[in-house]
């Protein structure tokens, strides 16, 4: 299968400034890659320099074993989808779709007939006659997402595809990205700065902060293992606590740490950390709110309720807890009906121990 991308210490400079910063990737063939990230931390000029929009400063670009670095855009196996959709104005969604095939040579019946194959995948084959401003925002997209898959890519690479969408919208075409990416096997590298977008789609999802890859891991990893506090605030829902290591039960089975709300333990090795400070990450749906713990639970902060939000399935609620600018819990719906607290009101948040996530990093 085609689609083996590789970056190795790829670097990306304008001036001084390291919008890449000497970066190593690998891509299995027929995957699904998000970059995501925060603005400025370099995964659109990663993905500009796998297309060959930008050059690189040094390091290598290579898909299916073979260094396309020095290569303009047209001579590699990648197609790209810009945010913008980038549609001719004064063509047709066909001529369109078959423009970059006619720039190929390929004469008007083929790549007519193969522009059509290619819009009935994303489901637009009756409205090929149209003009671009006779779409909708998400017609406008299918166009553009077929225009960059008629040359049959090895890679499709997409900047931000979603953004211009509204929200119902956007969640349905992340679906179709999804279906497509899978019945054509063709890999798929695409940015975002969505948390929810790139765990829902992706296979392989890579943080990035200031032109470095911060983790690269599973949605599922991601979220239950970050490896920095940078991960676990950028992912969202999580709660960073930094204390002392105090004791340790040996590797592997738990350790008790000191945090100005009190006393946290944990599950995992840190027998090398006794003494030392560090930094663990607690998920906000892990926690359950009370309002008298048991006596000497460990687990167990008290704080006052700044910010309650209704989010349907699940209440969120900010609390005021020593040592932290924000502590949150989001607590199931009818969990929280159940005993509703109101803003103001003094709580302890409690949790179990296999919560606990001891940062590495």
């Amino acid at each position: 299968m085609k689609g083996h991308v590789k970056l190795v210490s790829l670097t990306k400079h304008y001036g001084t400034l390291a919008a890449v910063d000497g970066i190593s990737l690998e891509l299995e063939p027929g995957s699904y890659c998000c970059l995501l990230g925060p603005s400025g931390c370099g995964k659109t000029s990663t993905l500009r320099a796998i297309a060959g929009h930008e050059a690189i400063t040094s390091g290598q670009v290579l898909i299916d074993g073979t260094g396309v670095g020095a290569l303009p855009p047209a001579r590699r196996p990648t197609a790209m989808m810009f945010q913008n959709y980038a549609l001719f104005p004064h063509l047709n969604c066909l001529d369109n779709v078959a423009f970059s095939l006619r720039m190929q040579g390929m004469a008007k019946s083929e790549r007519h007939a193969r522009a059509r194959e290619t819009l009935s995948l994303v489901d637009m084959q009756d409205l090929a006659g149209r003009m671009p401003s006779q779409l909708s925002g998400g017609q406008q997209q299918r166009v553009a997402l077929a225009r960059a898959l008629v040359t049959n890519p090895s890679v499709l690479l997409l900047d931000e595809p979603l953004s211009a969408l509204d929200p119902f919208l956007r969640v349905r075409m992340r679906g179709e990205l999804r279906r497509l990416q899978r019945e054509l096997h063709i890999t798929f590298v695409h940015v975002t700065h969505s948390q929810q977008e790139a765990m829902s789609v992706a296979d392989l999802v890579v943080v990035m902060n200031r032109g470095r890859i911060e983790q690269a891991a599973s949605a599922r990893q991601l979220y239950n293992a970050p490896d920095s506090g940078f991960v676990a605030r950028f992912i969202g829902g999580h709660n960073i606590l930094t204390g002392t290591i105090r004791s340790s039960a040996g590797p592997g089975q738990g350790f008790e740490m000191t945090v100005p709300a009190g006393r946290v333990v944990g599950r995992g090795d840190a027998h090398a950390l006794i003494s030392q400070e560090v930094q663990v990450a607690l998920r906000a749906d892990k926690i359950h709110i009370t309002a008298s713990p048991k006596d000497g639970a460990v687990n167990a902060v008290v704080g006052a309720v700044r910010t309650i939000e209704y989010h349907g399935s699940a209440v969120r609620m900010d609390l005021e807890v020593a040592g932290t600018d924000e502590f949150i819990v989001s607590v199931a719906e009818a969990e929280y009906f159940a005993a509703p607290v109101q803003i103001g009101d003094s709580v302890h948040a409690v949790w179990d121990a296999g919560a606990v996530h001891l940062l590495r990093r």
